[in-house]
């Protein structure tokens, strides 16, 4: 089997890129890897991206999924929804110049969940041993045994996205990473290593951990959020649950 190249993974880097140009390098039953794209792939908790690949001839390709390639590392399979025609699939073969569109909605609930459980790292401070990041809702699971009080948490994330911090990140090697081991607080997923450097995002002022997720450009930008609800799974574990708010909702 000939190794796939790594998929260049624009969405690293800019979070806000909704669309690219890219090459279809391989397609088979199980999916789509192109050269680059912008749909980020299921990971760190995060719900892989959804949205189209569209051909220069208007041909149309759902995408429902994107994940890891199994085989390759660094490729990015783009899964097509189920169902979707063959004789759509079969336009997408290896050479094919796309457009790679993803479904901007899901993306920008992701974004504002994923930067809304960095703040609640800030808010408990314990060790995470679980996590989901989707476009309905989010979850954290705190590996603690006292028990959250659910108004406290609820206000301090309100002040914490009034307060409006800028979010951003950079790379370190993996040597800073290594003498400063506090900055992991996932005890369920470890940064990824073998490349000499690892991706960390910074909300200034608030929280600083590894991460490849996307993220808002600011906490503001996280809009009416709020802990739905608090769950006890375990003898040392706390789960956390957030949903979006309507605007002028209260908090609890």
């Amino acid at each position: 089997m000939t190794a796939l190249p790594r998929t260049d993974d624009l969405f690293r880097d800019d979070a806000t890129l909704d669309t690219c140009r890219a090459t279809v390098l391989a397609a088979d039953a199980a999916g789509i890897v192109l050269d680059r794209t912008v749909f980020y792939p299921l990971g760190g908790g995060q719900a892989g991206d959804a949205g189209v690949l569209l051909t220069a001839d208007g041909v149309c390709l759902p995408i429902a999924d994107t994940r890891k390639h199994p085989e390759h590392a660094g490729a990015i399979l783009h899964v097509p929804a189920a169902g979707a025609d063959e004789a759509v699939r079969a336009a997408f073969v290896p050479g094919t110049a796309v457009e790679a569109r993803i479904d901007v909605a899901r993306r920008r609930a992701h974004m504002r969940f994923h930067t809304t459980t960095h703040l609640l790292c800030a808010l408990v401070p314990h060790p995470v041993n679980g996590c989901s990041i989707t476009a309905a809702y989010a979850r954290l699971d705190f590996h603690m045994n006292e028990p959250l009080d659910k108004d406290a948490l609820n206000a301090g994330l309100a002040q914490l996205v009034a307060e409006a911090h800028p979010v951003r990140h950079r790379w370190i090697g993996e040597d800073e990473l290594d003498a400063n081991p506090g900055l992991v607080r996932s005890m369920s997923v470890q940064p990824p290593r073998g490349q000499g450097r690892v991706r960390v995002l910074e909300i200034e002022g608030v929280d600083l951990q590894p991460c490849g997720g996307t993220h808002v450009a600011n906490t503001a930008d996280i809009g009416p959020i709020l802990i739905t609800k608090i769950e006890k799974k375990s003898a040392m574990t706390r789960r956390v649950i957030l949903g979006f708010a309507e605007p002028g909702a209260s908090p609890g």
